[in-house]
């Protein structure tokens, strides 16, 4: 039977379990973050929105972005994730839908449109302002196009059974798909969002504050030895 965990890691070992590294070659991180500050993502990757139609990434950017990658089943840390977005949300004085727009994608390809259009029902309940609905967006993929955008971002995650090990965090994008900024964690504090959102109306990067990642793993006592 499969017990689910969830720990900050502040632990060297496993931090550096969390790459792999061959002879003479520069060490590739496997589960986490590999950070890729100034790059673009693609503007053909494409998403499923939450009412099941298909999208250009590119389409969807159009202002400073905040993106999260989550998978809605995930029985860690993507609800408490979603929960620090929706009261940051709630806290900022910067209005969601015209300073900024957040867009939540999920990982996994089993998952569907109506999944992540309940999702985003929930949360614009939670947040309880009428603008949210212009502003925060659920979308799932296909395997190819979801790989496309995780690999763009540098979001390592790797599946075990039916669920992921994978971190916490946010990433930050300019009106023109430009990436700006990461937050890692599953807690925003107000001052943080808008930074980063003037850091990406801008499309200037800012280095990373808390290294420290947050992971949601599995752990099999008979399997995962």
């Amino acid at each position: 039977m499969k017990h689910l965990k969830i720990a900050t890691l502040i632990s060297l070992i496993f931090i550096l379990n969390s790459y792999s590294q061959d002879a003479g070659t520069t060490p590739q991180i496997q589960i986490g973050i590999e950070e890729k500050l100034d790059t673009f993502i693609p503007d053909d990757i494409l998403l499923f929105n939450q009412d099941g139609d298909t999208v250009t990434f590119g389409s969807l950017i159009n202002r400073p972005t905040v993106l999260s990658l989550v998978y809605y089943r995930c029985p860690g840390i993507c609800s408490p994730l979603m929960n620090g977005l929706a009261e940051v949300i709630k806290k900022s004085d910067m209005k969601i839908g015209k300073d900024y727009q957040v867009l939540t994608v999920s990982f996994d390809p089993r998952e569907t449109p109506l999944l992540a259009k309940h999702k985003r029902t929930n949360y614009l309940t939670q947040i309880s302002k009428p603008e949210a609905a212009t502003g925060w967006f659920f979308f799932t993929g296909d395997s190819i196009n979801i790989a496309r955008l995780t690999d763009a971002v540098g979001f390592r995650y790797k599946r075990t059974g039916n669920t992921f090990t994978h971190s916490a965090s946010i990433i930050f994008l300019s009106p023109n798909g430009k990436i700006t900024r990461y937050l890692n964690g599953i807690e925003f504090m107000p001052f943080d969002l808008k930074m980063g959102v003037v850091e990406a109306s801008k499309g200037q990067s800012g280095p990373t504050i808390n290294k420290i990642l947050q992971f949601c793993y599995a752990y099999d006592p008979k399997g995962q030895q």
